[in-house]
């Protein structure tokens, strides 16, 4: 799939990976949508690649339905990356007792059902698409992590939500290949995002040191360089890409 002159939504493209990949969208000629709570960040994104901001809680509805009719006014829906999500800490049973039900009600809806709620709005738009030469009508890309499969203590509700983006990717993929609709999830490592630069900087070089090659932590530019090839390459459908340096997590 050619990305120039498409129209693509970001979800979190405000800041780290969905920035990222919604400044490689448009400096590849495409027309990026940002759709993220953060509406000062978004709009001033937005403004510098000359895309749209619109405000969205990626686990409503509504807010799903405007930021798709927004992109169709825009020309041809082709992308959705989905980057939006939290990542509380939290043991089971910890000081204070066993973990918040509601914090993990949370995670699940924000990464998992937001997820799926962008996913599903998106694809039936795209689905009304004339198909490219490739019989591609878009291109769907979720975030996991490694989390999903090597989550550590007080990661419970995180794994769970990124185990699930892992789980729905092949299904997704096989429900939508008849409408040349392909799905596809990128599971990152240690990434230097708004979140990570919120700890101290030791425990920062700790986490990039233990990185096997390169020891570094990943950039939202290592991300977008993926999700580019991804709708690049029309062959990647209904598999999980772990984005991570070949880190393979500790349990602390």
């Amino acid at each position: 799939m050619e990305i120039a002159g498409k129209v693509y939504i970001v979800t979190g493209g405000a800041s780290g990976l969905g920035e990222g990949t919604a400044r490689m969208l448009a400096a590849a000629g495409g027309k990026v949508v940002i759709a993220d709570m953060q509406v000062e960040k978004g709009e001033a994104v937005a403004r510098d690649i000359g895309g749209a901001f619109v405000k969205c809680d990626v686990s409503s509805e509504a807010d799903g339905q405007a930021v798709v009719a927004k992109a169709v006014s825009l020309g041809k829906l082709m992308g959705l990356v989905n980057c939006a999500g939290i990542a509380p800490g939290e043991k089971t049973v910890g000081k204070t007792g066993a973990h918040a039900l509601s914090t993990f009600t949370k995670c699940i809806t924000v990464n998992l059902v937001g997820s799926f709620n962008m996913i599903r709005l998106a694809a039936e738009a795209m689905s009304k698409n004339e198909p490219e030469a490739t019989g591609e009508r878009g291109v769907l890309i979720s975030t996991a992590s490694v989390a999903a499969y090597d989550g550590q203590m007080g990661q419970a509700a995180y794994s769970a939500s990124k185990g699930g983006v892992v789980g729905m990717t092949l299904p997704i993929a096989r429900d939508l290949a008849r409408n040349g609709i392909r799905n596809m999830t990128i599971a990152p490592g240690i990434f230097g995002t708004p979140m990570m630069f919120g700890m101290p900087q030791e425990v920062q070089d700790s986490l990039a040191a233990a990185v096997p090659f390169p020891s570094r932590l990943g950039t939202p530019q290592d991300y977008a360089k993926l999700v580019r090839h991804i709708f690049e390459n029309d062959m990647l459908n209904g598999e999980v890409i772990r984005l991570d340096g070949a880190i393979r997590l500790a349990p602390r």
